[in-house]
């Protein structure tokens, strides 16, 4: 029905102004179109009263504005709910709501329909890569979630490797930070990598984001055999990409540590990841192996996350614990797509 329309979701304030200028129209629309789509949440054109009819006429012909409710939602006891959206094409993504406190939320998005990267721990990568998600595509699992209470914060740490569909990610960033529509800051918005080099390069030229590594290993060795990316970028090169965007951006470059039972969890490895990362603006986000049916891996058990945090803190790394969420139902990535499509 709308193969030939423009979804005005996929755009940012640039290419809505060029959209609306060929159509003769003012640059105040901009704001006026923005305000109704994020502030309002309205797709019918019709509904937007303060357009004149033969322009919100012109806009139907031309444009719709997509919308999206989950398909599946899990809901865990700790109020964590992991959302299962099916898109036009037949394919499924995730995303995961994350409550804070009583007033604050963080929604973990997708950017890709399954990954390419291989990570040994991780389920997406067991799905191979399916394509890129497009810009409306990534910002709708953000509108979705919003019609349910506000998000704080926004990670893109959900299924696919964010780096991998650069072009469209920075067009999403830039939708999500529009002050016009949902507005948030930069400060508020995290990008995930497993760490290609020359993207996030260029990312830190493109956009301003918080960039978060998944590291997971202080040596080549480990790094190999848990990630494959690791042999086309190794630490060396890794670590001085990051240090370079910890410079340019003035912000601390954020390292994800899964630790794994009896594979990168003991004070050795702590040890060698203070070393590793010495002298790179940056905090450590310590994170306990989620386990899951037919996994590869353990769990760390309780002392040896405490000895690992403790060692680092102790060498003034800050170094937190992310505390486990929605370990009741299908939170980590891919477990609910797994789920969902074996039954079906």
């Amino acid at each position: 029905m709308n193969k030939h329309k423009i979804d005005l979701k996929s755009l940012n304030r640039q290419q809505l102004e060029e959209f609306l200028s060929g159509l003769g129209k003012e640059k105040y629309r901009v704001k006026q179109i923005l305000h109704w789509i994020y502030q309002r949440h309205v797709t019918d054109f019709e509904q937007m009263t303060d357009l004149a009819k033969n322009f919100r006429t012109e806009l139907a012909d031309q444009a719709y504005i997509s919308s999206w409710l989950p398909e599946y939602v899990e809901t865990s006891h700790d109020g964590t709910r992991k959302y299962l959206f099916r898109l036009d094409d037949g394919q499924s993504i995730e995303a995961v709501k994350i409550p804070m406190d009583e007033n604050r939320a963080t929604l973990c998005i997708s950017t890709q329909v399954g990954c390419a990267m291989g990570c040994q721990f991780c389920m997406t990568g067991t799905f191979g890569l399916v394509r890129n998600l497009r810009p409306e595509e990534i910002v709708n699992q953000v509108c979705a979630a919003l019609q349910e209470g506000p998000i704080s914060n926004i990670v893109l740490m959900g299924m696919g490797e964010p780096l991998h569909n650069l072009e469209n990610v920075v067009t999403a960033l830039q939708i999500l930070y529009l002050d016009d529509g949902l507005g948030y800051g930069t400060r508020r918005v995290t990008l995930s990598t497993c760490g290609l080099v020359p993207e996030i390069a260029q990312l830190g030229r493109m956009i301003k984001v918080n960039l978060a590594v998944s590291l997971n290993a202080a040596t080549d060795e480990i790094r190999d055999r848990l990630m494959p990316v690791n042999r086309r970028y190794p630490l060396d090169q890794l670590i001085s990409a990051c240090r370079d965007y910890a410079q340019i951006t003035k912000q601390r470059v954020t390292f994800e540590y899964i630790l794994i039972g009896d594979v990168n969890n003991s004070v050795a490895d702590a040890k060698r990841l203070v070393k590793l990362l010495h002298g790179v603006r940056c905090k450590v986000n310590l994170i306990a192996y989620n386990e899951h049916e037919g996994a590869a891996f353990k769990a760390p058990s309780e002392e040896s996350i405490k000895l690992f945090q403790s060692y680092l803190l102790q060498r003034d790394i800050v170094a937190t614990l992310r505390a486990s969420k929605g370990q009741d139902i299908s939170a980590a990535c891919g477990q609910l797509k797994g789920k969902f499509e074996a039954q079906s």
